[in-house]
């Protein structure tokens, strides 16, 4: 694999960063919500429900770029990677209403921080190949 073919990965582009920026909003959100002692609210659940959206979109994309023969540059590390991903916004989902405190936002806010760097790593570890 080339750092050109590298670069087109289907991991990278529109759909990841708007999967980052969205969890940054519903991080931001939740920190609002955790400093005025609130429990999670509806647009929570909601933006934890777009974020997962857009993380099964790039799951399929992944997916899909697989079957047609691309490869990523660490296969184990990447699908832990993707694993773990799509994973996290029902987990936080699960936790936060498992805890109905200020808590329970302050637990969407810190998974919806660590999504960003999931999906970073995620596209580092398709393209460690090109590098």
């Amino acid at each position: 694999m080339t750092s050109a073919a590298a670069a087109g990965s289907p991991v990278d582009g529109l759909l990841a960063t708007l999967s980052i920026v969205l969890s940054l909003l519903v991080a931001a959100w939740a920190l609002v919500a955790t400093l005025r002692h609130r429990a999670p609210d509806r647009a929570q659940f909601a933006g934890l429900l777009a974020l997962e959206l857009a993380l099964l979109g790039l799951a399929v994309l992944a997916l899909i770029a697989l079957g047609g023969g691309e490869r990523p540059g660490e296969p184990g590390a990447f699908f832990g990677y993707l694993v773990t991903l799509v994973c996290l916004p029902p987990l936080a989902w699960v936790l936060a209403r498992m805890e109905p405190t200020r808590w329970g936002s302050a637990i969407v806010c810190a998974v919806c921080l660590v999504t960003p760097v999931v999906v970073v790593r995620l596209q580092q570890t398709w393209e460690v190949l090109g590098g």
